[in-house]
């Protein structure tokens, strides 16, 4: 076991991000600060205290105690008086990073408003560990975290990021994946790509790739299981007018190669490379 020494941490509330499965993917600040704040707080307290035996971090005397969407109201008021006696907070949510579809945002707004300072010790995040796998175009994304319940709402949700220009991430739960997948195929196109990205970094993470309607029927045969992450690829564009993709392509020329500039436009505009990178190597010519 690591012999963990005492580092004494300002006042304030500390964010750390904690490992989606595999317990080494930890962060050595975020173990620091787990080893020397005064207080902890996690959305799943057992949680923690799992992680940081795993670890040997002492728990010693210190406070441990629980905050999440069911008792933020009641527990905010005994964080804050905590952090205006001038102790150290730490807030860890059960898996990935604090306030990415985790609760932590009426805590970290009330500390800020009360002039405390906030800082984080980043780390995993589902959303990108699975933009990072996925084989998708990752120089935009949205990230729209969990769609609503009814499937109305969903499809009015979906039907609003249509058009949007950028590979769309979102969190899903089993039960509800197949039927979240059939709305996707409907309000977004059934031939999209997408992916199925589920239990990552555990013993059976697994991507399944395909189009929305071929991954519905997928997920309908044969559920996931675990934590999942849907990934959707952006849809057709539309064309690009050629004087819109020369003046695109003579700004992104300014700042990079021939080759740079034909991949970001490509991939902005949803054009063949090759027809984009030819053009680029045109307007290079002519600009010298």
């Amino acid at each position: 076991m690591p012999n963990w020494e005492k580092r004494a941490q300002g006042p304030g509330l500390y964010l750390i991000a904690t490992p989606l499965g595999n317990a080494r993917d930890i962060t050595l600040r975020a173990l620091d600060l787990l080893a020397s704040v005064d207080v902890l707080v996690a959305e799943d307290t057992r949680s923690l205290r799992k992680l940081m035996d795993i670890h040997g971090v002492p728990m010693g005397d210190r406070p441990l105690v629980a905050y999440h969407e069911h008792n933020g109201a009641r527990m905010r008021p005994k964080l804050l008086a905590w952090l205006h006696e001038g102790r150290s907070v730490l807030y860890a949510s059960e898996a990935g990073t604090p306030l990415v579809a985790d609760p932590g945002f009426d805590l970290v707004r009330a500390a800020r408003e009360a002039g405390h300072a906030v800082t984080a010790a980043p780390g995993p995040v589902a959303a990108i560990t699975a933009l990072s796998i996925a084989g998708l175009p990752t120089d935009r994304f949205l990230f729209a975290g969990f769609l609503p319940n009814a499937s109305g709402q969903r499809k009015s949700a979906l039907m609003a990021l249509r058009e949007v220009p950028a590979t769309l991430v979102f969190y899903e739960s089993p039960k509800r994946v197949a039927a979240m997948l059939r709305d996707a195929a409907e309000a977004l196109g059934a031939d999209r790509q997408a992916r199925i990205c589920r239990e990552l970094t555990k013993k059976f993470e697994e991507i399944r790739s395909g189009t929305l309607s071929e991954l519905a029927e997928t997920c309908t045969d044969d559920p996931p299981r675990g934590e999942i992450v849907v990934l959707v690829d952006r849809g057709d564009l539309g064309s690009v007018r050629e004087d819109d993709l020369e003046q695109l392509l003579r700004g992104a020329l300014e700042g990079h190669s021939v080759r740079d500039a034909a991949d970001r436009i490509s991939a902005q505009t949803g054009l063949p490379r090759r027809k984009v990178y030819q053009l680029a190597l045109k307007l290079e010519q002519d600009m010298t």
